[in-house]
């Protein structure tokens, strides 16, 4: 097709498979022309049923069904020109090879010249002989540079005279051929401990000949007839004498050794093919590698017996808190009732049913408010238990009584609702009602502020509550992964959030991430800090313990794995240097922890002592412990039904 005047190239027309059938250009006389699409991949043509056009514009149909394996081996089989049969891809025919065609592709696949009459080894033509023939190849005159010193190579060559006597190139040194020897040892330490003097091991010396070699040996050492058929059969390593004892009159009748030069060889490659090293040996009394603990008793108060039992709840026991004073013990369990104890006698003082699984309870820390949180199923029930002091129950009362709406109606995640008069007799104050299920509820140290966690994958994982406000919010604006647990800081405005694997900590007044903790554990179970509030302890499922040391490193200083199963939850006590973790081995165990003033001395982490004493049921053992408020006391719940106080 001629392109338009002014253009470049030329434009190549081929066939689509969408185009109307009409007769198409001739194609090229090497082409086969009953296909006429042209060079094109036929791979356009796969999902239609043509494979393109004939000379006159008709479709070229693909054969009505495909040859499966089967057809393929009959064909093999039957057809005697089957081995040269191709497929026309353009048209789907199969077309049979003629004799020459064979020939050409025998020859193609030998490498030699497709034409038969090509001789490659023809004489080749000398065009330029060394004969001085008369008339040239070529008459051109000489150019005018051919006998004029060039210009450009004068300039060259006086820049690099220039070069060499400022100095900047310097002449090759002449190579020295003289081999160089050097000494190996000649920069070594003469006085270092591994010098190679001083690590210089001897070779051992050989065997002394004995009696069995001597030339007259007594007759006990001589071999019998059958004794020396034992021992020419046996293998060179098992002979206990290596040679055979000889008896000769005299030294002067005693022959050349044969085996001399066998042995001497021997000798040297003993000599020179086993290596010979100084173990260097460290004495060290063992006892000195075991760090050096203080004594148990040296450490005391800790608990260290079982004082009381308090028995009453008729399934696992999931949670216990205890009063700032320490008089009442309030614990939550699966029989759906919240129960106040009196800590002193083990008498149940109040029975609150609740009607679902209690799985969190939290006594507010602050003195001079008498309330309980509790978690059940989608709601966290503020109680008043009214134990003790009537003026403070009831200055807590009025306090909650007191509360204003606010005009405006604002949007909350959570509803909180006033208890009715049936609920209220019971000593619920408040319901805090949830979306989802809440399984944690947790008190800020001065008593106003709470946080629980919902069972959920959103951002609404934790909430945090004002109980003078009856105000809620969501801290986060998206999830980091499955909350555990949180907990607030007892001095600073920092929150501790748990997840599987990570501790992430919050400043709450500029609103950032602090710190992120790596606990090295596969799934964290529970949390609590320290006091002074610079370390904290991470209890996991895969039976660790992570105590991290705030100040000094996101990674943990000490993993205890003191207990043989899941921990529950784990513990400090407010005044002494103690913390316990639970186990679903039914056991708790006391450690000392002390933590110095003196920011360069570690903290000192002894364990003390293992408490038993709850029956492990349904595969769990202790679920919650918890520390007396004043005294060296430890509280802890089983799966048992049981509470127990550890003095």
């Amino acid at each position: 097709l001629l392109t338009p005047p002014g253009t470049q190239g030329c434009v190549c027309l081929t066939r689509c498979p969408l185009l109307s059938p009409h007769p198409p250009l001739p194609s090229a006389p090497l082409q086969d022309i009953r296909n006429t699409v042209g060079n094109i991949p036929m791979e356009w043509y796969q999902d239609f049923p043509h494979v393109g056009y004939d000379l006159e514009g008709k479709r070229i149909y693909k054969p009505i069904r495909n040859k499966d394996e089967l057809d393929m081996f009959l064909e093999k089989m039957e057809n005697p020109d089957y081995w040269r049969t191709v497929q026309d891809k353009m048209t789907g025919a199969d077309i049979k090879l003629t004799d020459e065609q064979v020939d050409l592709v025998h020859r193609l696949q030998k490498g030699q010249f497709g034409d038969v009459h090509f001789n490659p080894y023809e004489p080749a033509v000398d065009f330029f002989t060394h004969e001085v023939m008369i008339h040239p190849v070529t008459n051109r005159p000489a150019d005018k540079r051919s006998f004029i010193p060039s210009l450009i190579e004068k300039e060259k060559v006086s820049k690099l005279v220039h070069a060499i006597k400022m100095g900047w190139i310097k002449p090759r040194k002449p190579k020295d051929d003289t081999p160089t020897y050097y000494d190996l040892w000649a920069h070594e330490d003469p006085n270092s401990i591994l010098g190679r003097h001083k690590m210089h091991v001897p070779a051992p010396k050989m065997k002394l000949p004995g009696h069995e070699e001597s030339y007259n040996p007594p007759p006990e050492y001589l071999l019998s007839e059958e004794e020396k058929l034992a021992w020419e059969q046996q293998e060179p390593a098992e002979r206990k004498l290596p040679v055979v004892p000889q008896q000769y009159r005299c030294l002067r009748a005693v022959p050349a050794y044969a085996r001399f030069i066998h042995e001497r060889f021997e000798r040297c490659l003993d000599l020179y093919l086993c290596p010979r090293q100084r173990k260097m040996r460290v004495n060290v009394d063992p006892e000195d590698l075991i760090p050096k603990l203080p004594k148990p008793r040296d450490l005391q108060p800790f608990p260290t017996t079982q004082a009381l039992v308090y028995r009453g709840h008729t399934s696992l026991v999931r949670c216990l808190s205890i009063s700032p004073s320490g008089q009442w013990l309030v614990s939550g369990s699966d029989d759906g009732t919240v129960r106040f104890w009196e800590v002193c006698t083990a008498r149940c003082m109040k029975t609150l049913t609740v009607g679902g699984v209690v799985k969190s309870v939290a006594w507010n820390p602050n003195p001079t408010v008498c309330l309980v949180a509790v978690c059940v199923e989608q709601s966290v029930l503020l109680v008043n238990p009214c134990l003790g002091d009537k003026l403070l129950y009831g200055a807590t009362d009025q306090l909650l009584e007191s509360y204003a709406a606010p005009e405006e109606e604002r949007v909350q995640p959570v509803q909180w609702v006033t208890a009715t008069v049936e609920e209220h007799s019971k000593g619920v104050r408040l319901l805090v009602q949830h979306s989802k299920a809440v399984k944690q509820v947790t008190w800020h140290g001065k008593g106003d502020y709470f946080a629980s966690v919902v069972s959920d994958n959103s951002n609404m994982q934790v909430l945090i509550h004002q109980t003078s406000k009856r105000w809620s919010q969501n801290p986060f604006r998206k999830s980091k992964g499955l909350v555990q647990c949180v907990l607030f800081h007892p001095i600073r405005p920092y929150f501790f959030v748990a997840t599987q694997r990570y501790v992430r900590v919050y400043n709450l007044l500029k609103q950032e991430l602090t710190k992120k903790l790596m606990t090295n554990c596969k799934w964290v179970s529970s949390m609590a800090i320290h006091p002074g509030g610079d370390n904290i302890i991470c209890g996991s499922y895969d039976s660790k313990l992570a105590w991290f040391d705030l100040d000094l490193s996101t990674r943990p200083y000490q993993l205890l794995r003191h207990h043989k199963r899941a921990l529950r939850s784990v513990a400090f006590h407010r005044h002494y240097p103690l913390f316990a973790s639970g186990s679903d081995d039914g056991t708790v165990i006391v450690c000392h922890g002390m933590v110095y003033n003196d920011l360069l001395q570690n903290p000192l982490l002894v364990p003390v002592k293992v408490l038993k004493g709850h029956v492990m049921t349904l595969d769990l053992g202790v679920l919650d412990v918890l520390f007396h408020p004043t005294q060296p006391w430890v509280f802890s719940s089983g799966a048992d039904g049981t509470v127990r106080l550890y003095t």
